[in-house]
């Protein structure tokens, strides 16, 4: 495949000068490169924009031919995470815009992957994958994202199986550095909510209106260094114990605003949106809210937990057994 396909690449950066060369320069040499990069930066105290901007350079005089613009916009004050990815996202051109954060690295052949996958499917909204876990100097350490997120056999085949937004309303698998997705999804997700974070919110939204698809190999270095906003590290059975022990804060109180702003988004598209899935939303909304409103004694919460288990709910909306010993032993 030759030339340059009609996306547009989303950069977010916020003192991301240490790894940010090696980020754009896998942008700007894939084997299908992009026509822009929109770098949005949120008010940066390094020279993250320079970097940007001398990599960009760089790229150009290396690949004769190659033509990429680069478009800049500096936030001051922050916008913070989400409302920084909506700002690049709106700003972009391309058909297809594809996210990408500040540290880390696309494989040379992402996009090329990708492209043709909404070219051969018009109904297909977003596609994410999976990712190589790296550490702060590039090296594998082992695993992958979907792993580190325990993803299962048979979450992937209903992604496959046009079932996704079964799936990303019991959890979010969408990673938004992996993610590409159509211009026009943005003008049903806009404006993003801050309570979630861009890439949940593009995924649902995405899911409720159209197909979304996953491509399971990894296409990005997804590089875990400290110093991530959002990373990613499967638990140990030691963490999870603590979790399942630990204290519940408002951790519900937060989901069940989150499904509440989902119900009240999917109404909004009218006859778009089937009322099944309404309902589903319905049912989501309810599960969050008995959970946000449990009683701070173990012993009283035994009978409404059950009961609740008893619905389904458990499975439908959240992690099945795993929800239901947390809700039980969780401090409040």
């Amino acid at each position: 495949m030759s030339g340059a396909a009609d996306v547009s690449v989303a950069l977010c950066t916020w003192n991301g000068a240490r790894f940010l060369a090696e980020q754009v320069r896998s942008i700007c040499l894939q084997t299908l490169p992009p026509r822009e990069i929109v770098l949005s930066d949120d008010g940066s105290s390094d020279d993250s924009v320079a970097v940007v901007r001398r990599t960009v350079a760089q790229c150009l005089q290396e690949r004769p031919g190659l033509a990429i613009d680069l478009r800049v916009m500096v936030n001051q004050p922050a916008l913070r995470v989400t409302k920084n990815f909506e700002q690049a996202a709106a700003a972009c051109r391309g058909a297809l815009i594809a996210l990408s954060d500040q540290d880390d690295a696309w494989v040379p052949d992402k996009l090329e992957r990708i492209v043709p996958a909404f070219q051969a499917r018009p109904g297909l909204l977003l596609l994410h994958s999976d990712a190589r876990l790296v550490d702060g100097a590039g090296a594998p350490l082992g695993g992958t994202l979907f792993h580190a997120l325990e993803t299962k056999r048979s979450e992937l085949d209903r992604i496959h199986g046009g079932r996704a937004f079964d799936v990303y309303l019991r959890r979010n698998l969408v990673t938004g550095a992996t993610t590409v997705f159509r211009r026009e999804l943005l003008d049903a997700a806009r404006p993003f909510p801050v309570e979630w974070v861009h890439d949940e919110w593009l995924a649902i939204i995405a899911a409720a209106l159209g197909e979304v698809d996953v491509i399971e190999a990894p296409l990005i270095d997804y590089r875990q260094h400290g110093g991530n906003q959002i990373g990613a590290r499967r638990d140990t059975f030691g963490e999870k114990l603590r979790k399942a022990l630990g204290s519940r804060g408002d951790t519900h109180v937060k989901r069940a605003v989150k499904a509440e702003q989902v119900l009240e988004r999917l109404l909004g598209f009218g006859e778009r949106i089937s009322p099944q899935r309404i309902e589903q939303v319905r049912g989501k909304v309810t599960h969050q809210r008995f959970r946000a409103h449990l009683p701070p004694s173990r012993l009283a919460r035994i009978g409404p937990v059950l009961r609740e288990a008893a619905t389904g709910r458990y499975d439908l909306y959240g992690r099945g057994v795993r929800g239901i010993v947390r809700d039980l032993f969780e401090a409040v």
